[in-house]
Formats: structure tokens, sequence, C-alpha cells
């Protein structure tokens, strides 16, 4: 009983570590800065500058957003290698998921014990490769 419990709360965190770098993918806000709003009126010289892993974009002070695209995916040094590791931290999070999900005791698929316990600890190998730690 006590494997099982240990093993849930194991899948559950680190299930949720790789959600978590999920998330941070389709964030909006990686990068901000503040241009203008010295020496005048806050309300006409301020802008905001604000980019993430796809984007570009330019906010004023009327709210009126501008953004741009990046065009050549591997013309942005930087950005396209988060862009990748994050992309295969994401991909190897998923077999991370996979096999722990088929390998934990409670589930009825994945054969006889043996088997088992070496798909949960192939997956925990390929959670800390992939970059997902837990909460």
């Amino acid at each position: 009983m006590r494997k099982r419990l240990i093993q849930i709360f194991g899948f559950l965190v680190s299930s949720l570590g790789w959600v978590f770098v999920l998330c941070s993918m389709a964030m909006d806000y990686w990068r901000i800065s503040q241009i203008g709003g010295q020496g005048g009126s806050f309300i006409i010289k301020v802008a905001w500058y604000w980019s993430n892993l796809w984007k570009d974009c330019f906010t004023d002070s009327t709210a009126v957003t501008d953004c741009r695209d990046y065009g050549v995916l591997w013309s942005v040094r930087y950005v396209q290698a988060v862009r990748g590791l994050l992309m295969c931290g994401l991909t190897i999070g998923f077999f991370a998921v996979t096999c722990c999900f088929i390998g934990m005791e409670c589930t009825y698929i994945g054969g006889e014990q043996q088997t088992k316990d070496k798909l949960v600890v192939s997956g925990a190998v390929f959670h800390f490769v992939g970059g997902e730690r837990g909460a």
C-alpha cells in the first residue's frame, strides 16, 4: 500500500512539473521593458515593449498593441535555443509520463512486476533528463 501511495504521489508531482514546462511555452511576457515616460507626461510618451518565444510586441499608452511574429525560425539565436530546449524537454517529459503511468503498481497495463519497475525507473530518468523535476 505504501509503495502505491509513493508512486501515485511521485507521478502527480512529476506530471505537474511537465505541465508547468508546457505552460511556460505559452506565456507572453518573457521580457518586458518600458520606453519613455521621462521629462513629460506619462500618458503621451510611454510605451511597453514585450516579447516571448514566438513574437515581439509593442504597446503604446493608448493600449494599441502591434505584434510581429518571428518570420524565420532560425533568425533569433538565443530564443531559438530556449525554444528548442523546451520542446525537447516536453517531448521527453511526455514519454516519461507515459512510462510512469504504465509502470505504476496500481495500473493493470505493463505486464509483470519486474517489467513495471523498469518502466517506472526509466520514466524517472526521462523526467530528470527532460528537466521536469516537480513542483
